[in-house]
């Protein structure tokens, strides 16, 4: 095997088990991906490890770092989340193979604190996605972020859109 894969392989192995079972973690997000994706390194980790989780926030969809308001999506979770420990509730396992999950800091939603400020979309069809989707609708209504276009791209449309033009 070659040298440097190994530990690579150790840390997937790890991330697969772990997500399977772990219902709550805590530990801290060491990068922000973009509006709604992150790396969490584990509290039991040894921080000089390497092994970490790729986290897909649930039930919302920010905009895409090309999209108006993706960087501002991206920057109010680096500031929300970044180099801060989090609790983390597991959800499922995406098709990319990201961990769904909701990220909570000083017993404050994270995904919550998104919508409210007209940086994400709720997605949910839950009961939690009810009460998301109350505060999309007042943040919509305040024009915050995103809102204060006329005719916001949700992100999926965007993505479906550039995917076309791709091919």
């Amino acid at each position: 095997m070659r040298r440097g894969l190994a530990p690579w392989l150790a840390a997937l192995v790890w991330v697969l088990a772990g997500s399977a079972t772990a219902d709550t973690l805590h530990g801290v997000v060491i990068v922000v991906i973009d509006g709604d994706t992150v790396l969490f390194r584990p509290d039991h980790v040894d921080p000089a490890g390497r092994a970490f989780l790729k986290l897909r926030l649930a039930d919302v969809d920010a905009p895409e770092r090309d999209q108006p308001f993706g960087d501002a999506a991206t920057r109010a979770l680096e500031a929300r989340v970044l180099k801060r420990h989090v609790e983390v509730e597991t959800v499922a396992t995406d098709v990319y193979g990201r961990t769904i999950a909701r990220l909570c800091r000083d017993g404050r939603a994270v995904e919550t604190e998104l919508v409210r400020r007209g940086l994400a979309w709720a997605t949910a069809r839950s009961r939690r996605g009810a009460a998301l989707r109350t505060v999309q609708r007042e943040a919509r209504t305040a024009r915050r972020g995103l809102w204060q276009d006329a005719a916001p791209v949700p992100p999926w449309v965007w993505r479906r859109a550039r995917a076309k033009d791709n091919d």
